[in-house]
């Protein structure tokens, strides 16, 4: 974003200039309405730029979708027949008494095993793609949040060296006017503490805005030193979902479709479990050759366990324990994520009445308080000390303003990071 020179960037540079009409100079300038911050922005790196960055570069995303192309690979697996075996005997080891037996024997399997096993690998494939949703909704969420933490931190680095500027023009002013002999030397004081505590936050603006690109570096997934300037606009604030569109995202949020589907899994599973109890036959099929009688006999052998004691019931009652616990898991996440997502829609709500309000009202109302306070001193109404404070109001107004800009902005992101973001964005 480009800096934005306000009205009173001239005030500063005239107070520098000349420095004992200063004041007099603000007061007749001609008056602007205050700008916002929605100038047309430079050419840098997009939002955009970096979802698509975030979605290529992420680790943690990149193995959820190596973890659904194994869930993939694993319903190819469960619909595999089981293989055949093969076994040879032989009895006696002399040649004229030996009997040589060979034997070809292939599971079947009963009580419809396999089918269950597919449906099984099927609902954690399931769970795997929803996993998969739920981690690119965060990872989009987080670059979202970071790229306008950074965006807002460059702003407060431009609010911060306007501030020092015009807190130094002040001290330039008041120390010219104490040589004049028109103001007491108690006002230069004054002057320069205010351009000392414009400096500290001016480099604390610096540091926080360092701080924000390394978090949107790390968003991304590459060094801070690759990250140029921002292009986007502050301002530029989401809208709060209706009723109707809240709802209707709200059923198909990535966190409850996982825990649907981790429900469905473990049905598939206690499914699979009770097919269990029924043994699978198995078929045998061979040859029996006795040299003693010179002739080979056929053998046809039919195998099945016998479920006397073994019926697989823990089993079963440990699947269909874990079915119902996932499904009041599945309760409880639908219970919690409506109450986030309506706290998070209400908090957006309330912070772009706030941003209104701020960017209608309080705004130009502070910077009109600054002018008048710097009329009223150059008239002789006010002292020094009340400019001063005009002036500190006047910029607190605008830090206010992007604070409640950025926590519009992290109350948008937080709404996406439930109901999951565009399904269109980059995916890996």
């Amino acid at each position: 974003m480009r800096r934005f020179h306000l009205p009173l960037l001239s005030t500063a540079l005239m107070l520098v200039l000349n420095a004992p009409a200063a004041w007099s100079q603000a007061s007749t300038g001609s008056q602007s309405p205050p700008e916002t911050l929605s100038a047309p922005p430079r050419s840098g790196l997009t939002l955009q730029q970096v979802l698509h960055n975030a979605a290529q570069n992420n680790a943690r995303l990149r193995a959820s979708a190596l973890e659904a192309q194994a869930a993939e690979a694993a319903i190819q697996q469960a619909g595999v027949l089981p293989n055949p075996s093969l076994s040879v005997d032989q009895e006696d080891t002399r040649r004229a008494t030996r009997t040589t037996s060979v034997l070809l024997s292939q599971p079947l399997e009963l009580g419809g095993k396999r089918a269950a096993r597919v449906e099984l690998a099927q609902r954690a494939h399931d769970l795997a793609q929803a996993e998969l949703a739920d981690r690119r909704a965060d990872v989009r969420a987080t670059a979202t949040q970071a790229f306008f933490d950074a965006l807002i931190a460059q702003e407060r680095v431009a609010v911060a060296e306007e501030s020092l500027r015009i807190a130094s023009g002040g001290t330039t002013a008041a120390s010219k006017r104490v040589i004049a002999g028109k103001v007491s030397p108690t006002e230069e004081t004054r002057a320069k503490v205010a351009e000392a505590n414009a400096r500290i936050e001016w480099v604390q603006a610096q540091a926080e805005k360092d701080i924000a690109l390394q978090a949107l570096a790390a968003a991304m997934g590459t060094s801070q030193a690759t990250v140029p300037a921002l292009d986007g606009r502050v301002d530029a604030l989401p809208g709060v979902p209706d009723g109707t569109r809240l709802d209707a995202r709200l059923t198909a949020a990535p966190a409850l479709r996982r825990a649907q589907a981790d429900v469905q899994r473990s049905a598939a599973a206690y499914q699979l479990e009770r097919s269990k109890r029924i043994p699978d036959l198995t078929l045998s099929l061979g040859t029996k050759r006795s040299e003693e009688l010179g002739r080979n006999q056929a053998l046809i052998g039919v195998s099945i366990p016998l479920p006397v004691f073994d019926r697989n019931q823990g089993g079963q009652l440990e699947a269909l324990r874990r079915q119902e616990a996932a499904q009041a898991l599945a309760e409880a996440e639908a219970v919690r994520l409506k109450s986030e997502v309506m706290q998070a829609a209400a908090q957006l709500k309330s912070r772009r009445a706030e941003v209104e309000a701020l960017k209608n009202d309080v705004l130009p109302g502070a910077q009109s308080a600054y002018e008048a306070a710097s009329r009223g001193f150059e008239l002789g109404k006010f002292g020094f000390l009340d400019v001063l404070d005009a002036q500190r109001t006047w910029l607190l107004a605008r830090t206010q303003y992007l604070r409640a800009l950025s926590d519009a902005h992290r109350a948008a992101a937080e709404l996406d990071r439930r109901l999951g973001g565009d399904e269109n964005a980059t995916q890996p």
